[in-house]
């Protein structure tokens, strides 16, 4: 009896705090979650991505993969750190389906790094911590805003 008692408060604890955990997600609107990323979506038509005389990195995921949602506010705070110094952009390949072959994108979120002259000089796929895009920019020779 005391075993079925514990397993209950187990399952309960465990739907309170799965539902927790949803509504704080859905009660925010996809914007809310990537408002960075999704500003650069505007900024820049995907056909001008890489752009010409900038360092851009562009981070290809979806607003509805967990490892993206992770990124989003990273992707916020250095696209506005980096504002004239390199160009940080996001795609939704979920929603514009046919930018994930044009970038060669096998699994989701991918980052693809390009050089000024729109070389492409580094790739990783997985979430990226913001030291890590912050390491790469700077070997690509872009100062380091403070952050």
């Amino acid at each position: 009896m005391k075993q079925i008692r514990i397993l209950v408060y187990i399952v309960i604890a465990i739907v309170a705090v799965t539902t927790l955990y949803n509504i704080q997600f859905k009660n925010k609107s996809t914007a809310d979650r990537t408002s960075g990323t999704a500003e650069s979506d505007v900024r820049y038509d995907f056909n001008d991505l890489p752009v010409k005389g900038m360092v851009t990195m562009i981070d290809l995921g979806a607003t509805e993969c967990v490892p993206c949602k992770m990124m989003a506010p990273i992707l916020e705070k250095l696209e506005t750190a980096y504002r004239d110094r390199a160009v940080i952009a996001f795609i939704d390949v979920w929603k514009h389906r046919d930018q994930a072959p044009r970038f060669g994108v096998r699994a989701i979120p991918t980052q693809v790094f390009f050089d000024p002259d729109g070389k492409e000089v580094y790739r990783h796929q997985g979430f990226m911590s913001e030291d890590a895009i912050v390491e790469q920019l700077t070997r690509m020779g872009v100062e380091k805003p403070a952050l």
